[in-house]
């Protein structure tokens, strides 16, 4: 084709796949030498300009109409189903709170939790609550992700980092045909693990339960230890108390 057939083939199309064909043509000629540096240019400039016509004409009204038709009738703006919108939480406050205050209860060791932000570990508690509880999370993202007050995201890459670091185990159940179930999680690490069956206390010795320092939290034992030995003190032998000598130089107004 020459430059003027291409030219009036470009202007009579309107469709976009035609029009992209059509450009892969100029290229190719140009290519093997059939169409100059201007020719081509011009030829390219038209092809866009046709672009943005035809795009603002290719509709589903313009080449399905009983399509658009059907989908009028029925009340939709579209025969084609709507996309899900990402869920948001209705009260944004209430969720950061109750996301500040999950991540703060101790979900798990300290050594541990430095590596999670505040959002992944409010969703890990939900899952160290679920796992000491059923010995597995099987909640499913979304579930984690409303409890915690994040959003999927974060619940997920939380999942994630804990299993790149050995902490948990992820088994998926997929399914053929049919929506996947939740997955199942567990926690294998064994320091996370004693801390839950704990219920996130330390067996540190400077723990508020048994106080730090030699000081007791409970009251003093009023019992003394002479009287708790007062048997053996009646017991001992004590020697007999000798009489008080006199000083050498007598008592004073005395010979």
């Amino acid at each position: 084709m020459t430059a003027i057939d291409l030219l009036t083939a470009i202007s009579g199309t309107k469709s976009l796949s035609a029009l992209d064909g059509y450009c892969r043509t100029v290229w190719s000629d140009w290519g093997a030498g059939r169409l100059t540096d201007d020719q081509a240019q011009n030829l390219a400039e038209t092809i866009e300009e046709r672009r943005r016509e035809v795009r603002g004409r290719d509709t589903v009204a313009v080449r399905a109409p009983q399509i658009a038709a059907a989908a009028k009738a029925t009340g939709r703006p579209s025969h084609f189903p709507a996309k899900r919108k990402a869920s948001r939480s209705p009260d944004r406050r209430a969720s950061i709170e109750r996301r500040r205050l999950l991540a703060a209860s101790g979900p798990m060791p300290p050594q541990l939790a430095a590596q999670f932000t505040t959002g992944e570990l409010a969703a890990l508690r939900i899952v160290a609550d679920a796992v000491q509880a059923r010995g597995a999370c099987l909640m499913s993202l979304g579930e984690i992700a409303a409890r915690a007050g994040v959003c999927v995201t974060t619940a997920r890459n939380g999942l994630r980092q804990a299993a790149r670091a050995g902490l948990v185990t992820i088994e998926e159940r997929r399914r053929d045909k049919r929506p996947n179930l939740p997955n199942v999680v567990r926690v294998v690490s064994r320091e996370w693990r004693s801390w839950i069956d704990r219920g996130g206390q330390s067996k540190s010795q400077f723990s508020a339960t048994k106080g730090g320092g030699c000081k007791k939290i409970g009251a003093t034992d009023k019992t003394s230890s002479r009287s708790s030995n007062s048997d053996r003190a009646s017991r001992a032998h004590f020697p007999p108390s000798s009489p008080r000598k006199p000083p050498k130089g007598g008592l004073r107004g005395h010979p």
